[in-house]
């Protein structure tokens, strides 16, 4: 049976660890107790065996524990006026009797002490339910009153489409003249009636203090307040056009004014602003639940300690102490239960057309539990790829690929592809590696990169895609030097490798849902917001997903070598010097080297502009050193002249040093040299500090391998080549390992912060009519 304290450990909301009740500490004060009555007992005895060896021995020790049960009973201010009543001692017993007086003192104390720690957990625990109830309360009432401002646009919006059909299609004529036999109301009345309905919800909408912009009683209504909607400039449109908008108010210094052009109401700025309300929603009913989760769990954990200190004291004050418990705000009201209930009532009409099994989908999705055949297929392809990968080598050894004869055909034509492969399924090894050290220690990365739970990656699925990859190449690979050694044309044999790209491509975007569609389709949708940066809003997954792509620049110049190949048909002549000897490939080789780090660098900006915070201007700085010194690399590796030596060795170092800065100190939260913990932080997710010492020394041994380009080894193609492969792969490895402190340091700001329910922006929001 699992003890409760580990229980606890793994079902607390990791954001709110420090306002649960230390379960721990409160162990140790019951600990302290139980030393404290067996130290009292020991004394007891020891003082009543004194009298030497008697027959009446039994009959004294009997009576010694009724006087010691007689005591337990009574409360801890009872027990000096039961030493009071006793006779006085004799001169000789005075010290024992001391002793023990002492030792009950000491018990009287340490409870004392116990339940002084309770008072104050529990009054931690309803000061903070108290302050998230009232938040979550007012978040409540705020979407309300944006739920019914946002009912009441989408019934304007559709009498005046409706208006304006009627008019437009010529209903009106063809209706007055069908009608002026009959009772019905005249056109002129059934126009004037949507006129009034629209009128009845601006003049609903003015009452509670808002204006409708454009609106004809907007302008009589100088001095109120008037209602604007607010749409996150989220895609490339809204983007451009918040910035044009605002660059012609800066030019004519002369800001729209009400009525003139003003806010547009339209059907696809509301649907935008039912979006984010629906969001809002959501989350707010998480964090109700997560609200509800600490309640329950907590009263748990004081029904728990409480047993365990009376089975220590063999007292019974648990009784009392549990009613005061259930009196506590946290468990007494009931304010959180019924805005739950709320909110569901209220998504189930408006957001789901009171379907709550599909209302339910989007509060409560369901998590899908782990297989176990997902454990087998990766065993089953790990085998499979270091099996075969024994069989290519031992192939490769034997025809002879890699002899000074062949080895330059063979390398330059699949070497690109196949480690373009090899690159990306390590990354992929090393970001399951992430996902179970995030896991294992709590970390919540579904929360900090906005992950739906239900169909998030697991780092089981991270491992089978790996390997499942990684024996697909490695059995293409073993097919094309079988070919190659039978004496099949190139023409035909080097297809293999565009054949498996191609493959992995439609499974990359294909349409069914198969396969983790809403990982692939999420991939996707990252990277087009990076390629298309600073035009959408920068998450932290885009962001996060950027500098994995910093770290993968031999990847892409693999994808620029590999495409050139096959798109100019150098597999059908087997002439690998085509691109390589072209003016434009060498020209996109800067192009492709800058690309990661101009998109980070706009994201920075983008960043900027959002949040006019300075730090990620310097962020911003760091990527530009860093283009300048790959730009500075690959102008060495073509001309090795001093001059460009010492531009290398001078960029180089200054973007080695702010990056290792930026890591330590931004990025990890490390080097505080205030720290309690010397060099690192005060708060620590793994136990113990060595590791992040090895990790900064690691970090910075890897950051500095630049210097192999300066070096210039003299080595044979093949082993330049593993050589390359060598140094791309430590970087990935570096990128993984440092995922993890970049995620530990972001999870600590959200525990210090207590932040575990995403604050959605809210679209409607008053601003003053008159200025």
């Amino acid at each position: 049976m699992v003890k409760f304290s580990k229980q606890l450990q793994a079902q607390l909301i990791p954001e709110w660890k420090d306002a649960f009740v230390n379960y721990w500490q409160l162990k140790k004060h019951v600990k302290k107790v139980k030393l404290s009555r067996i130290s009292k007992l020991s004394q007891t005895t020891a003082y009543n065996h004194d009298y030497g060896l008697s027959m009446f021995d039994p009959v004294r020790s009997f009576f010694s524990r009724l006087s010691c049960n007689a005591t337990d009973d009574q409360p801890a201010g009872q027990i000096l006026q039961v030493k009071n009543t006793l006779s006085e001692p004799e001169p000789d017993e005075a010290e024992d009797e001391t002793e023990l007086v002492d030792h009950l003192y000491s018990e009287e104390d340490e409870v004392k002490v116990f339940f002084e720690k309770l008072d104050e957990e529990l009054d931690k625990v309803n000061q903070f339910y108290s302050n998230k109830e009232s938040e979550f309360l007012e978040r409540g009432e705020m979407l309300n009153k944006q739920l019914q401002i946002l009912l009441d646009l989408q019934q304007v919006l559709d009498c005046r489409r409706r208006s304006r059909r009627l008019n437009s299609s010529g209903f009106l004529r063809s209706y007055s003249s069908s009608a002026r036999n009959s009772d019905s109301e005249t056109p002129t009345e059934f126009g004037e009636s949507l006129g009034e309905q629209t009128d009845d919800v601006i003049s609903a909408l003015e009452k509670n203090g808002i204006n409708l912009v454009g609106s004809a009683k907007s302008k009589k209504a100088a001095g109120k307040m008037g209602m604007r909607i607010d749409i996150p400039a989220t895609t490339p449109t809204r983007t451009i056009t918040a910035v044009t908008s605002m660059l012609w108010e800066d030019l004519v210094n002369n800001p729209k004014k009400e009525g003139g052009g003003g806010e547009f109401l339209n059907r696809k700025k509301l649907q935008c602003a039912e979006k984010m309300i629906r969001g809002a929603f959501v989350e707010l009913y998480r964090g109700l639940g997560l609200l509800k989760t600490y309640s329950s769990l907590n009263m748990v954990a004081f029904v728990k300690i409480l047993k365990k200190f009376d089975k220590v004291s063999n007292q019974q004050s648990s009784t009392t102490y549990l009613k005061a418990v259930k009196r506590s705000h946290f468990i007494s009201s009931d304010k959180v239960v019924r805005l739950m209930d709320e909110v569901e009532s209220s998504f189930t009409k408006h957001f789901a057309k009171d379907d709550r099994k599909k209302a339910m989908k989007f509060l409560r999705p369901r998590q899908h539990k782990d297989s176990h055949m997902v454990t087998f297929f990766v065993g089953l392809f790990t085998g499979s790829f270091v099996t075969l990968f024994t069989v290519y080598a031992i192939l490769a050894h034997i025809s002879g690929m890699f002899s000074p004869g062949t080895e330059t055909d063979y390398v330059e034509t699949i070497y690109p592809v196949f480690s373009m492969f090899a690159l990306l399924s390590l990354h992929i090894f090393m970001y399951g590696c992430n996902l179970f050290l995030w896991k294992a220690t709590r970390i919540n990365y579904h929360f900090i990169f906005e992950f739906q739970a239900a169909t998030a990656l697991k780092y089981r699925d991270a491992f089978l895609i790996c390997t499942c990859m990684m024996t697909a190449v490695v059995s293409a690979m073993v097919l094309h030097l079988i070919l190659v050694s039978n004496g099949f044309s190139h023409t035909q044999v080097d297809t293999i490798p565009g054949i498996l790209l191609l493959i992995f491509i439609g499974l990359l975007v294909c349409p069914l849902n198969m396969l983790y569609r809403p990982t692939r389709y999420c991939f996707l949708r990252v990277i087009r917001n990076i390629v298309f940066s600073p035009l959408y809003k920068v998450l932290m997954v885009d962001f996060f997903m950027a500098d994995q792509l910093t770290s993968q620049i031999p990847l892409l110049r693999h994808m620029e070598s590999t495409a050139c190949y096959f798109l100019a048909g150098s597999f059908k002549t087997h002439e690998y010097q085509t691109c390589k000897s072209g003016k434009l490939y060498r020209e996109l080789a800067y192009v492709i080297s800058f690309a990661p780090y101009y998109w980070r660098a706009m994201q920075c900006a983008r960043r900027w502009f959002d949040e006019c915070d300075v730090n990620h201007l310097a962020n911003l700085g760091k990527y530009v050193s860093a283009m300048v010194a790959a730009g500075a690399r690959l102008t060495y590796a073509r001309q090795e002249t001093h001059l460009w030596l010492i531009i290398v060795l001078v960029t180089s170092l200054i973007a080695t040093i702010y990056q290792l800065y930026w890591d330590f100190v931004k990025d990890w939260g490390l080097l505080d040299s205030k720290s309690k913990n010397l060099w690192l932080r005060d708060e620590l997710v793994l136990k113990k500090r060595g590791f992040y010492y090895i990790a900064i020394a690691l970090n910075f041994v890897l950051r500095v391998a630049w210097v192999e380009t300066v070096l210039q080894f003299k080595v044979g193609l093949f082993e330049s080549r593993l050589l390359e492969f060598c140094l791309a792969s430590l970087e990935v490895i570096r990128r993984g390992h440092w995922n993890y402190y970049r995620l530990e340091n972001e999870h600590l700001n959200n525990v210090g912060r207590f932040r575990a329910v995403k604050t959605v922006p809210l679209p409607f929001r008053e601003t003053d009519s008159d200025g």
